[in-house]
Parts: C-alpha cells; structure tokens; sequence
C-alpha cells in the first residue's frame, strides 16, 4: 500500500528529530542565542501574557494599543492581531514570566507531546502514516508558534471520550472555549448523537472557564473581547489579513476578488452543508468512529477566519477515518489524499516564503491567492466519496471503538 511505502519506522523517526530540531532552533533564535526572528506569533501570545500580569490586557484586542505595546517590549511591530476569548489569557499568563526561549520550549514542546500521545491512542500502528499526512502541518505550527497542539490535544481528548461514551467527554469540549468556531462540527456529533451528558459537561466546563476569567481579569474584559472581535472581522472583510495563510472558503473567493458579503454567504453554505454531513453520517447509522471523525472534518469548514495552524485538528479527524479509507481507496487514490493534506498545510507557508524571496528570486508582485480552502475541500470530499464505497479489504492497525471503549462495570 501507499503509506507502507513511506510510512516506514526510519522515516518517522526521522520526521522526529527534524520536528525536535526545529523546536530547539527556534527557542534558540527567540532567546537571542542564534540570530533573531522577526516577530512571531508566538510573540504575540508572550506580549498577550504580559499584558494580564500588567493589568492592560484589554488593550491587546485593539490593534493600535497592542502595536505600541510591541514596541515597548520588543522594539518591532507586526500586523498580528489577538481576538482570543478571554479564558486563553489566562493560559498565556502561565507562560509569561517566562523568558521567551523558555515559554516557546515549554508551550510548544508540552502541547506537542500531549498532542501527538493523543493522536498515537487514536491512530494504533497506524501512527507512523498519520504522520506522514501531518507532517507539514507539525513543522508550520512549531515555525508560528502557536497553539495547533493545543486545540488539537482538546479535540482529540473529545473523540476518544465519545468513542468510549464517556460524558467527561465535554471537559476537553468545553475547554474549546479558547477557539469556539474549531468545535462547533464536534459538538453538532455530540448533539446528533445525543450524547447529553457530554454537552452539559461542556457547557459546564465553557461557563466555569468563562467565570474564572471574568473574576481574573474582570467583567469588563468581554466588552473588550467583543471590540476586538468586531475590529478583527472589518480588517479580514477589508483583506488586510494574510488570506494565502487561511484555509477558508471565505478566504479562497475573498482572495479571487469575490466580495465579503458574497463570500460570507458561500462560507456558512459550507459551515451548513458540513454539518448536514454529520447529520447525514448519523441517520445513515455509519460506524461511530466515521461519525466522529467526519464531526471533527467539519469543524474545520465553519469559520472564515481558520489558518493553516489550526490543522493538527486534520490530523484527529484523519487518524479516525483512515483504517477505512485504507481499505476503500485504492494506491493512487491514498497517494491523492496523502498530497491534498500536505498541499493545504504548506500552501500558505510556501507562498509567504515565495513573497519574501528564494535565491534572489521575488515574485512582480506578492502572491495573495488562497488555495489552502479548495484543496482542503476537495480533501473531504474525496474521504466522503470513498467512505461511502464498500471495503475492499480489512486493514489492521488502528484501535477499534471496542478497544478504545472502557471495560465494562462490574456489578454484584
């Protein structure tokens, strides 16, 4: 097959040492021990951190405020907005006394490794090719510095605890508070699926997350929030934002030259079609990991504003769905699948690259099409197409939902 051609132990391990030594690397250029990066997004996250223990982290969700509070703590600026609700301030805040080398090791260093244990219980000895499909998509989120792992982590905590029935499923749901728009496929499954116990625990879980950053950091932070949110939806519709790094169909039509209006509306028609797919997938009685896993796909279809670092949460859905794509699909097919995945996790970082110049090469004028979202499209179409064939041949490797399942209570 495909996978077993490329998904060998010495290229895994190899795709390891290359993700540690970009980690240590860039620690070390944020740490000023190498030389220095422009601003990242994990400076902004730093700078946001610093800002709770300073007592302004309202001003961080209006841009100007937050450009002057780069300045004065790092001597550059950036066009990096912060439009995170407020309960992920107070996971920044952990990191911020922090130095930045340090913070960047910690957070990105322990959220990968809780990520990519998460995605080893779901994947069994298929591990090593969800890797391979994941690859560009690890290296892109350590080069930002951003929380990929994290969210990934979350949501892929909430598969396995709907895989197992277990209602503390919703803690890591309801911990989706720090990016919303990511879990709404997940939590349309759960509603579908009526998994009850698991929504209220989210809803538990948001309220209390919610509550202690208002306690944190006061009431008044949500009206700022929503400022905010407001301020980061009229610079995305006015294109001031980098849509060759969003993976959105909004993005896509914005960046062809369609107006905001019209590609809003082509966005929530696919945020709609989406999660009629998890309906569909439901009332069709498909297999509860296809029903999961096609919940977490389509999570990545609801917002406008979604980035290429948010798809370590592929990795969850795909690692779900491959045992039987594997035994639908033939080799060319798989070898599709397996390109579409890297091309919408690279496009965005080889087009910034292109625009910056390779060898003395810059392009007449800056790359801006969007193509992350149609192939990301296509990507979920062709796994929907060939789920819905018959399987041609058992594949081991992954763990089934019985493995997965927790043992059965004992009574007297």
């Amino acid at each position: 097959m495909f996978h077993e051609k490329l998904a060998t132990p010495f290229v895994t391990r190899a795709f390891i040492v290359a993700v540690v030594a970009v980690i240590l690397t860039w620690a070390a250029r944020l740490s000023g021990l190498l030389p220095r990066l422009d601003l990242t997004d994990f400076n902004v996250l730093h700078i946001a951190g610093q800002m709770v223990w300073r007592g302004d982290i309202a001003d961080a969700y209006h841009l100007p405020n937050l450009l002057r509070v780069m300045r004065e703590l790092t001597g550059q600026e950036a066009l990096l907005p912060w439009a995170y609700p407020p309960p992920f301030n107070l996971v920044m805040a952990l990191f911020a006394p922090l130095p930045i080398g340090l913070a960047f090791l910690l957070f990105i260093g322990a959220t990968l490794i809780a990520f990519l244990l998460v995605l080893r219980r779901i994947s069994g000895l298929l591990f090593p090719a969800v890797i391979l499909a994941l690859f560009p998509s690890l290296m892109l989120t350590i080069a930002c510095g951003q929380n990929g792992f994290l969210t990934g982590t979350l949501i892929g905590l909430t598969c396995l605890g709907l895989l197992q029935q277990r209602g503390s499923a919703g803690l890591p749901l309801g911990l989706m508070v720090i990016k919303p728009h990511l879990a709404v496929g997940l939590a349309a499954g759960a509603l579908v699926m009526r998994r009850w116990t698991c929504l209220a625990a989210a809803v538990g879980t948001t309220l209390l997350a919610s509550g202690i950053a208002t306690l944190v950091l006061g009431p008044t932070i949500w009206s700022a929030f929503l400022r905010g949110a407001n301020e980061a939806s009229a610079n995305l519709a006015a294109g001031h934002y980098p849509l060759y790094r969003m993976i959105s169909v909004y993005a896509w039509l914005r960046s062809s030259g369609v107006p905001a209006t019209l590609a809003l509306l082509a966005q929530s028609a696919v945020a709609v079609t989406a999660v009629g797919f998890v309906l569909f997938a439901v009332r069709k009685r498909l297999p509860q990991r296809q029903i999961i896993g096609i919940a977490v796909m389509a999570g990545l279809l609801m917002s406008p504003y979604a980035y290429d670092y948010d798809l370590p949460i592929y990795g969850i859905g795909f690692a779900l769905l491959l045992p039987d794509l594997l035994g639908r699909a033939r080799r060319h097919e798989q070898a599709l699948l397996f390109g579409l995945g890297w091309g919408s996790s690279a496009y965005g970082f080889i087009i910034q690259t292109l625009n910056g110049g390779v060898a003395g090469w810059h392009p007449p004028s800056p790359i801006s099409l969007s193509l992350a979202g149609p192939m990301l499209i296509a990507l979920l179409a062709l796994i929907w197409i060939f789920l819905r064939r018959e399987p041609a041949r058992a594949i081991a490797g992954a763990p089934s939902p019985q493995t997965l399942a927790s043992p059965p209570v004992q009574t007297a």
